[in-house]
């Protein structure tokens, strides 16, 4: 038998890896010589490095950069197994968790680490990039990353324009003698599950700035910034960002990473799965096992486990999802490629048990041994 082995991590409990080895160990219990292929799955946010690299046998590389508050940090990202794909979280450099509340206030914050990470991976050889948005602490338009890669922002006088979002307000032409050379034979893919455009009341400002400490002045401000910046991209590059579906997220990365470096933005779990050349490892499977912490509604709306159900019931292959928790409303799944969903909690417990990591080991592996008992014992192999 064949299992191939698909989670997302059960966030706040186990990685996608933890959680599928303990899954392995669990059918290994029934199916002891079962042929099993653990894919460790993100949907382009966080653990989508961890999971890419350790799929394609990559390599992780830690580097100092600048982070949010402009102060040096070191920052991890992954070079896939064919040395030529890094793949970044652009929270690594710039996100939430990096500025404490106290700090967080998105007209200083920038991008620029980024950048840096970027074009550290340049000089490693890598030419295809993999980008994960999500979870930033900016709002920028992305220029600070820009400015790393050597795009240079003026203001009316001439003069450099600083890092962060009030610096948008500043800038009066755009200076591409500087840009990094290489960049012309770069590749970007950027996983982006919004279509928030660059700015306007559904923009970065109005719907993401004030989880990143923005007041209502502050949202004002930085929504004027971002138009103003639409307007010279259009006016000095011809090029217009602010009608690009997911030019939001991120605080605008979006809108950088499609205007200037023509990247394509996608779906997060369809793009690390083909990053994985998932639908060839799905060949010969009998079975695929997916799932998450949560399986509800939202799942059916592009997360991991429906992802990876949709493209194994294509080949014909049955797919069960395990979760920490089912709401009534998963049941939707079942008519979108998941065969069957199970909770893994056994009986009553307080959240924190029930996260706990080695309880939720325990359980993944207990789910798998009663359900390949079953298998088993229906000769369903």
């Amino acid at each position: 038998m064949k299992v191939v082995i698909a989670i997302d991590s059960f966030k706040g409990s186990v990685s996608s890896l933890e959680g599928s080895e303990a899954i392995a160990l669990g059918i290994r219990d029934v199916y002891p010589d079962s042929n099993i292929v653990i894919l460790p799955l993100a949907d382009g946010g966080e653990g989508t490095v961890q999971a890419l690299v350790t799929a394609t046998d990559g390599q992780l590389r830690t580097v100092q950069v600048t982070g949010p508050l402009k102060k040096p940090i070191q920052a991890a990202y992954g070079i896939l197994g064919n040395g030529q794909t890094a793949v970044i979280e652009v929270a690594a450099a710039c996100g939430l968790p990096l500025v404490p509340i106290e700090n967080r206030n998105p007209l200083f914050t920038t991008t620029f680490g980024v950048g840096e990470l970027i074009l550290d991976a340049v000089r490693q050889g890598c030419r295809e990039f993999v980008i994960g948005l999500g979870g930033s602490a900016t709002n920028d338009a992305g220029i600070g990353m820009l400015q790393a890669l050597g795009y240079r922002f003026r203001d009316e006088g001439g003069n450099l324009v600083g890092e962060g979002g009030e610096a948008l307000l500043h800038i009066s032409s755009i200076d591409t003698d500087h840009v990094c050379s290489e960049l012309e034979q770069c590749i970007f893919k950027v996983a982006c599950d919004v279509s928030n455009p660059l700015h306007g009341p559904d923009g970065a400002a109005y719907v993401f700035a004030p989880q990143k400490g923005a007041d209502s002045a502050m949202v004002m401000t930085l929504d004027e910034g971002l138009a103003r910046f639409a307007n010279v991209v259009f006016q000095d590059l011809g090029i217009t960002v602010q009608d690009i579906p997911g030019g939001g997220a991120a605080g605008g990365l979006g809108a950088a990473f499609s205007g200037f470096l023509k990247g394509e933005l996608q779906s997060g779990i369809r793009l690390v799965m083909d990053a994985l050349g998932m639908e060839d490892r799905l060949i010969g499977a009998d079975l695929v096992i997916t799932g998450e912490g949560r399986l509800d509604g939202q799942t059916s709306m592009g997360k991991a486990p429906l992802g990876i159900a949709q493209m194994a019931q294509k080949q014909g292959i049955s797919v069960i999802a395990l979760a920490g928790g089912v709401s009534k409303d998963a049941s939707v799944l079942n008519e979108l490629g998941i065969t069957a969903y199970f909770p893994i909690v056994s009986g009553p417990m307080t959240l924190k048990q029930a996260m706990d990591q080695d309880e939720t080991r325990d359980n993944l592996r207990r789910t798998m041994q009663q359900l390949f008992r079953m298998i088993r014992a229906f000769k369903i192999d």
